[in-house]
């Protein structure tokens, strides 16, 4: 077997830590964060760190800038493809693009998200049992945005960012509250609600932990219909529609009362997006 030669591929990264094995050494090209720093990756079965460093050596071939981030981000990108190095890869390297276009400044100001703000329909307040924060969303205070997607896509950008900058230490995922009371016609957002989704699953993909879908009416179901196609097996299998006369019980599953919303059952009063978790 030649160990030493141009990689391009990810077999190639592959033979070159199995010749490295042989040899008793080190892979150069491969460096991960240290194991035991803050036990960012104590979770992690062997199988897992051994991919992790195949793919971050690839990775970093293709796009430089992903040195800068972390093994937990190469670890949900795994996940989300059952540790298929070649998927998470290129789901990996389409993130970074994405990332660099859509958000060139690192992140998304309140100035550039204006009219979803006004709606006032995103808060986020305490924690579930497991260190998980909790978000609510009102689908009745939800209309279409007479400027296209772009905004509402920033938007699901700011939120998505401010909950991962709000996980505790060993924490990755967070709850969702989709609180549909009210909700109708003119808040039928099709497209807006699968733009939304892209965005979860294809660049932020580990990170929701469950979602609850509440005070559903009967016609909301028509359009979770067309919706349901778009969403991932991992995704759907984290999305439990709760039954009106039991939504306290339910949450109280997974939050402790304490950490419930005032509008639950719970003591906590909801806060805008913007002025959650400071």
């Amino acid at each position: 077997m030649a160990c030493h030669h141009e990689k391009t591929t990810i077999e190639d990264f592959k033979e070159d830590l199995v010749c490295g094995t042989k040899e008793g050494g080190a892979i150069e090209q491969v460096v991960v964060v240290d194991d035991d720093d803050d036990g960012e990756l104590k979770d992690s079965t062997e199988t897992e760190i051994t991919k992790i460093r195949l793919m971050r050596a690839f990775v970093e071939t293709r796009d430089p800038s992903s040195k800068k981030e972390d093994d937990l981000m190469i670890r949900r990108f795994l996940r989300a493809r059952d540790l298929d190095i070649e998927k998470a890869s290129t789901m990996f390297l389409k993130y970074l693009k994405w990332r660099h276009s859509f958000v060139p400044n690192g992140s998304i100001s309140l100035s550039e998200i204006p009219n979803e703000l006004a709606q006032d329909k995103i808060f986020a307040q305490g924690h579930d049992k497991i260190g998980r924060p909790i978000i609510v969303g009102f689908g009745a205070r939800h209309f279409q945005n007479k400027n296209g997607l772009d905004e509402l896509k920033r938007f699901a950008v700011y939120v998505l960012d401010k909950l991962a900058t709000s996980m505790p230490p060993g924490q990755e995922k967070f709850v969702g509250i989709a609180d549909l009371k009210g909700w109708g016609y003119s808040n039928s957002d099709v497209r807006g609600y699968i733009g939304g989704l892209s965005i979860l699953q294809d660049y932020y993909p580990e990170r929701l932990g469950k979602l609850f879908i509440i005070h559903a009416p009967y016609f909301f179901m028509k359009v979770w219909k067309i919706i349901y196609p778009f969403i991932d097996n991992k995704t759907k299998k984290k999305i439990i529609f709760v039954e009106n006369n039991a939504v306290k019980s339910t949450l109280l599953e997974d939050i402790d009362e304490s950490q419930l919303p005032e509008i639950y059952g719970g003591p906590l009063p909801l806060v805008p997006i913007q002025h959650s978790f400071q």
